[in-house]
């Protein structure tokens, strides 16, 4: 039997049982379903197609991605705001890092660390359930929630005194409330691209690197006269403005998958994926120690200014718009694996040439170098996360699972960064050698990813070809 579906099109569906749909409509035993419909005059066949329009709103494939138009880009622009507001903030955190050690000392390099990987951590945790729940249907309460979450942890951050206050409030309310709306919104844009997703996904990530560039500037214009409780406060508004257009306008396209376990464990059998989730464990490990400390290593080993030192920190912010739109608009013609190899690369010689920086000059180089190829592989991780996803239902848990996953490596990388500095009695090298040596670890398992991705294609390794 053929019918027209809501967009006009004529697709063939099953003939339908009246009575089972009817079973199914009024909840009760076939003559109770038939005795009902009768007192309530409605005809089988007016029955019949009532439960048909009900059900294909809810289990309707709207079809191929749009791959472009106002509807999409409008979503990959509105989850720029959502990227500005937590990972701009994310990487903002050198400001605080500096801030709390040198002037409210309300901790070492090492405890204030935690802070910052606490609240990375948890986003990425809580992504596990968030991108399962968008993926059932509840994306609006799922982003809602976490932006009342996060909002209440920034106002209430102005008011902190102590280490635990900052702890509570940055590190886990703030971590809450951003892993509540980060992975909806990642997994949602990813469903309105196909061919131009990498270009998609680089205008949404690029979010990161201007917020890093507001919330340092903010914190540079307003701290000096302001103070620490007025320059958060400031932030927090700029959040909140930016969320509340995000709650409105956001739109899922997919229609609800209520089936479906928050972790898909058949996923971990594929060897791509595995392979692909160990390379973001090495590579996370490492990649914020440069945003974390550059600040710390200005003003302690090189004597540089406060105002200085923020300036370091947008510079390496800034210079990231590049880093993360550049290449993933280059990504869509090579394709994102290809793209992030030589970056993670280059990434791993920054680590390693850190250790000759010893005057300002080298310290901008660094600064500047290390911003682009640091921002590149924030910009593709999500890229080839979301490539190596074959049906788009599922986007959100494995893209929540990968999260996940990475998480430990971002909760415990700075950290380890911190406690090698103080080790070494505040000398980087061990610091800069870890940062180095993870990144090339990082290299070779992508590279054995981009293997096992041609391999499943049944093409040699050997051949250049987009992937």
């Amino acid at each position: 039997m053929e019918e027209k579906n809501d967009l006009g099109l004529t697709e063939s569906v099953p003939e339908r049982d009246i009575e089972h749909d009817a079973v199914d409509a009024f909840g009760g035993d076939p003559l109770t379903t038939i005795k009902t419909a009768a007192s309530k005059n409605v005809r089988p066949s007016t029955l019949s197609r009532t439960i048909s329009k009900v059900r294909t709103s809810d289990e309707l494939d709207p079809g191929p991605p749009p791959d472009g138009g106002v509807v999409a880009w409008t979503q990959a622009v509105l989850t720029h705001g959502v990227i500005f507001v937590t990972w701009g903030f994310i990487n903002s955190f050198g400001l605080f890092q500096s801030y709390y050690v040198d002037n409210m000392a309300i901790g070492s390099p090492s405890a204030v660390a935690w802070i910052g990987t606490i609240q990375v951590w948890i986003l990425f945790n809580v992504g596990t359930f968030s991108g399962r729940a968008t993926d059932a249907g509840f994306f609006r309460v799922v982003f809602v929630s976490g932006a009342v979450i996060s909002l209440i942890g920034i106002f209430t951050l102005s008011w902190c005194k102590t280490y635990w206050q900052v702890f509570l409030a940055q590190g886990v309310c703030m971590g809450l409330g951003f892993g509540l709306v980060f992975v909806p919104s990642i997994a949602i844009v990813s469903t309105y691209f196909l061919k131009k997703r990498s270009a998609a996904l680089g205008i949404t990530v690029t979010g990161s690197a201007t917020g890093g560039l507001v919330f340092p500037a903010i914190a540079q214009q307003m701290l000096p006269s302001a103070g620490f409780a007025w320059t958060v406060r400031t932030m927090g508004f700029v959040q909140l403005a930016i969320l509340v257009i995000c709650a409105i306008f956001l739109k899922p396209r997919l229609p609800p998958r209520k089936t479906g376990s928050i972790v898909e464990w058949a996923a971990f059998k594929e060897t791509a994926y595995s392979l692909y989730l160990l390379c973001g464990f090495f590579f996370f490990w490492s990649v914020y120690i440069g945003f974390f400390y550059v600040t710390s290593f200005g003003r302690n080993v090189l004597g540089v200014s406060q105002e200085t030192s923020l300036n370091l920190l947008l510079a390496m912010n800034g210079v990231g718009v590049v880093g993360r739109m550049a290449v993933n608009v280059v990504a869509v013609y090579t394709g994102p694996i290809n793209m992030l190899f030589p970056f993670i690369v280059a990434t791993g010689i920054m680590g390693f040439g850190w250790i000759g920086v010893h005057d300002i000059t080298g310290l901008w180089v660094f600064t500047c170098i290390y911003g682009i190829t640091a921002a590149a592989l924030q910009g593709l991780w999500p890229v080839v996360l979301t490539s190596l996803t074959s049906d788009p239902k599922k986007a959100g848990v494995r893209a929540g699972m990968g999260f996940a996953f990475v998480g430990w490596a971002v909760l415990t990388g700075p950290p380890i960064g911190g406690a090698l500095i103080e080790t070494m009695h505040g000398d980087f090298l061990g610091c800069q050698i870890f940062a180095g040596t993870t990144m090339f670890i990082s290299a070779a398992l992508l590279a054995a990813t981009r293997w096992a991705v041609l391999r499943k294609r049944e093409i040699s390794w050997k051949q250049i070809v987009k992937v």
